[in-house]
């Protein structure tokens, strides 16, 4: 066990019970007096809060992943246009009003396997990065469009009003269902990122030196592709639009890596998890008024001062 996944299991062995006595009602675990506090903690929180280690995990492992594979530290998630994917089939299911039960997580996974089989059927004979790249703009593109036009022709002020509270992204009133959801698929997704992790490592090396070494493209991508898109898709299928994750946590743990795509994944998975974690238990113990903070906004607010800040260092050529 290197000593970056050492410290951060050390760090999620103490925040993850500390996070089930936070919230708008704190609890004392040596002298619980809070009516209902086994409920509050086996019902409520427990289960955000595995939620939010499941749901993080991923987001980090496949911003990790995609930046090794596009080489570029400024990649996130988002630009294979997955995660849009799978908002508009959410925002279809509240837009049609059959968001009940498991009908939403269903329609967000199935907008994120559309987004999935499209990009294979784009890029997936050439195997290329650039194509591959451009095809996931187009989509997302795409997406963000549906998206828009969903929210214009909403039926009614109410359907409009939780489309556009699903999209901000928030554990809050998540139960185990959404658990038993996203734990299985973001197992399998980042299973398939590990497997691509010595592919990302020739590819490190250049397209010529990777295939001098065997790499095979298409599997690659095909890995790349099922990772990202069981992660992200089962994180939005549960969570709604949670950014920035992806982006900000393998540049948090890199500096303590050899620098090695394959060497970043767990690290970035269990930082991923642990940034969720936190940012999840601040959301519920800020004092406003209108009820907590969406945990989406949350990690927007830190996303974007944390991209202009890689965009500054990578003009002056530090990055």
């Amino acid at each position: 066990m290197t000593r970056p996944v050492a410290i951060l299991l050390a760090l999620l062995a103490v925040a993850f019970p500390a996070s089930l006595l936070a919230g708008k009602v704190w609890i004392d675990p040596l002298h619980p007096v809070v009516a209902n506090a086994g409920v509050i903690l086996m019902q409520l929180r427990l289960p955000r809060a595995c939620l939010a280690l499941v749901v993080g995990a991923g987001l980090g492992s496949a911003g990790a992943a995609m930046q090794g594979y596009l080489r570029n530290p400024l990649a996130d998630p988002g630009l294979f246009g997955i995660a849009p994917s799978a908002a508009l089939g959410a925002v279809l299911s509240l837009w049609l009003g059959v968001a009940a039960g498991w009908a939403l997580p269903l329609f967000a996974l199935i907008g994120a396997g559309s987004a999935m089989a499209l990009l294979g059927l784009i890029a997936g004979r050439q195997g290329g990065v650039a194509l591959f790249t451009l095809a996931g703009m187009m989509i997302a593109s795409l997406a963000g469009a549906l998206m828009s036009l969903a929210i214009s022709l909403a039926p009614s002020p109410f359907a409009m009003s939780e489309i556009v509270t699903w999209l901000m992204g928030a554990l809050a009133d998540r139960g185990w269902r959404e658990v038993w959801i996203a734990a299985p698929l973001t197992l399998g997704g980042v299973l398939c990122l590990f497997a691509a992790g010595r592919g990302l490592d020739a590819l490190s090396l250049g397209d010529m030196a990777a295939r001098s070494l065997g790499l095979d493209p298409r599997r690659l991508q095909a890995l790349i592709i099922a990772g990202v898109g069981l992660t992200v898709g089962a994180s939005v299928a549960v969570a709604g639009i949670i950014g920035f994750v992806g982006l900000m946590v393998p540049h948090f743990v890199r500096p303590f890596t050899d620098r090695r795509p394959s060497s970043l994944l767990l690290p970035s998975a269990l930082a991923g998890a642990l940034l969720l974690l936190l940012a999840d238990v601040l959301c519920r113990v800020l004092p406003l008024t209108g009820g907590e903070l969406r945990l989406g906004i949350a990690l927007s607010l830190l996303g974007a001062p944390f991209f202009l800040h890689l965009l500054l260092r990578m003009r002056e050529g530090r990055a």
